[in-house]
């Protein structure tokens, strides 16, 4: 089968920097809803339009194609003392935060940087922002998309 558009698509896939320095191994398979449900980078979706499964592909992404700029303003500094004691340097976690003109929330996850005894340092960033990629993908499998993922514009 094909891959075009509401196919569920399973990728084996790795994330490169332009060096050639793994950056995400991708140790679980990528599946995501193809035809553009924004569940994988556009450049890597048209290249994968009409592969098949053993096909691969290698697209070359910019940071703004891929996980965006580097944002110095999602990267905060906390007093100590509003987490606990058993917070580690790498350790994620998510906020919630509303929107106060349109009421709507957003979520961030935010990466712990550094910690000292009168603070803390977040950064909202993915860990990959401001750095270009190379996208490698290799089609494990391909499947028509259930009415209900089409519905839900998700793969399951």
């Amino acid at each position: 089968m094909k891959i075009t558009k509401n196919c569920v698509v399973t990728l084996s896939y790795r994330v490169l920097d332009k060096k050639g320095t793994p950056l995400d191994t991708g140790d679980e398979p990528l599946v995501y809803l193809h035809g553009g449900y924004n569940d994988v980078f556009e450049k890597v979706e048209k290249a994968l339009e009409g592969k098949s499964v053993g096909d691969e592909i290698e697209v070359a992404l910019s940071h703004k194609e891929s996980f965006g700029e580097y944002d110095e303003n999602l990267v905060v500094t906390q007093p100590r003392e509003e987490f606990d004691a058993h917070l580690h340097v790498g350790e994620q976690f998510e906020e919630i935060i509303e929107d106060e003109l349109s009421g709507e929330e957003e979520s961030i996850i935010y990466l712990v940087k550094e910690i000292t005894k009168e603070h803390v340092v977040l950064d909202g960033n993915h860990p990959f922002a401001g750095i270009d990629v190379v996208f490698h993908g290799v089609v494990a499998d391909v499947r028509q998309a259930t009415k209900e993922e089409i519905k839900e514009q998700y793969a399951r």
